[in-house]
């Protein structure tokens, strides 16, 4: 039987201010929404993904949060470790952490942040996820690996259960390798056709059965790698946004633009750009697809 979707809404936040963002994740949560989440960018101005997420676990009761994604190289994995537990713990579990190898060399190079090549920064993020879930034991951990070294590590308070791990790329070759061996959950790019999308989970596949994890478990399971945001129906097609919240989210958020830009038209910013809430393709159940909706 196939997975009943969760929908997440995804915010661009470069460009809006806090009350805003706030907002809309107030919004989202009063609506039924699984997620939201941030993008991790430093060459651009916006607020700072982990600061901005801890805050709005503040401000939220249900939603989950989830840093999609943040680079590894930005923070070390210990100190990500620790954050991570934190966050878990204030927010009563909702967390789940992304991250990624790290796709803006742009960034990396302007705050002086070595840049490896792809393969060496895969080899860094598997290390690093490794580590997250050694410290996240509670225990005191000692690690020896290539690039990061731990010597009687302790993260306290431990976050239980621990978050769910999101691995977000889809290169064929490193990513996805480290994904089936790492991952709870594996974000994709949105820029792909329906049939590109399900080359890359079977090339997914293929590496989680290479590391004897078995593709074709449940997703809820920790030992299953997904992916996110692009859930298949029954017929092949990605599932459609059928709940009242994934419809009457738009409406809302133009609510929250003309209260407060009341008076001045021409001072509200349309947030549709900074969401992403729609699918690439909508299935009814029937197997007739049409173009998805946006905001």
């Amino acid at each position: 039987m196939p997975t009943p979707p969760k929908f997440a809404v995804r915010i661009h936040q470069g460009g809006y201010d806090y009350p805003y963002i706030r907002d809309l994740a107030v919004h989202a949560d009063a609506l039924g929404y699984h997620a939201v989440s941030l993008y991790d960018l430093l060459g651009i101005p916006t607020l700072e993904c982990w600061t901005t997420l801890a805050a709005l676990a503040a401000q939220t009761r249900r939603i989950h949060l989830i840093p999609l994604t943040l680079a590894n190289l930005y923070r070390h994995p210990a100190t990500l470790a620790k954050m991570a537990a934190t966050l878990s713990v204030i927010s009563g579990g909702r967390l789940t952490l992304g991250v990624g190898a790290g796709g803006g060399e742009r960034d990396h190079r302007a705050y002086g942040i070595p840049y490896p090549p792809m393969a060496e920064r895969a080899a860094m993020l598997d290390e690093a996820v490794a580590l997250i879930r050694l410290l996240w034991s509670g225990e005191r951990v000692a690690f020896q690996g290539a690039h990061y070294r731990l010597d009687n590590a302790i993260c306290q308070p431990a976050p239980m259960p621990p978050p769910p791990i999101l691995i977000g790329g889809h290169g064929e070759r490193h990513l996805l390798r480290v994904a089936a061996a790492r991952a709870d959950i594996t974000n994709m790019s949105a820029d792909m056709t329906i049939a590109e999308h399900q080359a890359k989970r079977e090339v997914l596949a293929s590496h989680c059965r290479a590391e004897g994890r078995d593709p074709r478990r449940h997703t809820n399971q920790p030992q299953r790698p997904h992916i996110h945001r692009q859930r298949r129906c029954r017929g092949g097609h990605t599932a459609a946004p059928t709940s009242g919240a994934a419809r009457r989210f738009p409406r809302r958020i133009q609510s929250i633009a003309r209260q407060r830009h009341s008076g001045n038209a021409s001072a509200v910013r349309r947030p549709a750009p900074a969401l992403q809430v729609s699918r690439r393709r909508i299935c009814r159940g029937s197997g007739a697809c049409r173009p998805g909706w946006t905001p």
